[in-house]
C-alpha cells in the first residue's frame, strides 16, 4: 500500500514549487492523495480492514486541512492544485 520510492520522486517533481521543494502544501496534497486512492483500492477488496480505514479518514482530513491553508492563503496556487489533481471543491 506505501508508495513506490520511485512514483513519489515524480510526483514530487511534478507539484515542487522550486527545485528541491519536498514540503510545499502543493507537494503534501499530492502525496496524500496518492496514498488516499492507494488505500481507496485497497479497501475495495478488503472491506473490513478498519485500521486501514481510520489511517484513510486521517488522511483526509488532514489533506482537508492542508487544502483548506492554500485556500485562504494562496487562491491561485490552490485552483491550480485542485485542477491538476481532479479534486472536486
Amino acid at each position: 500500500m506505501p508508495i513506490q520510492a520511485e512514483r513519489k520522486k515524480v510526483l514530487i517533481q511534478e507539484y515542487a514549487i522550486q527545485k528541491g521543494d519536498n514540503g510545499s502544501p502543493e507537494v503534501q496534497v499530492a502525496i496524500l492523495s496518492e496514498h488516499i486512492r492507494n488505500l481507496t483500492e485497497h479497501l475495495k477488496t478488503h472491506r473490513k480492514d478498519y485500521t486501514s480505514r481510520r489511517g484513510l479518514l486521517l488522511m483526509v482530513g488532514k489533506r482537508s486541512k492542508l487544502l483548506g491553508y492554500l485556500r485562504k492563503r494562496h487562491p491561485v496556487r490552490y485552483q491550480a492544485v485542485i485542477q491538476r489533481l481532479g479534486l472536486r471543491r
